[in-house]
């Protein structure tokens, strides 16, 4: 890491959105070196919630919404709440 360090240096006169950027998510870009940990799983999960409320437009209530999000995951859901 220092040497992404020390070229955020050299570069912030160039670069200097990107290096600021870089700055801001510095933790996130560590951590993904370290531990190979993505927020791939998250995103994944709201693009389908996104495509279910797409193809969902009309729900009567937010209920049914919530079932057919449940359903997408194969969680067992009590339908008789």
């Amino acid at each position: 890491m220092l040497e992404l360090i020390d070229w955020l240096k050299k570069a912030a006169p160039y670069y200097q959105k990107s290096v600021q950027t870089i700055k801001r998510c510095f933790g996130e870009i560590v951590g993904y070196f370290e531990r190979r940990t993505t927020n791939g799983v998250v995103e994944g999960i709201n693009n389908k919630l996104k495509l279910i409320k797409i193809s969902g437009f009309g729900f009567r209530n937010f209920r049914n919404f919530e079932i057919r999000a449940l359903l997408s995951w194969h969680y067992n859901i009590n339908l008789a709440r």
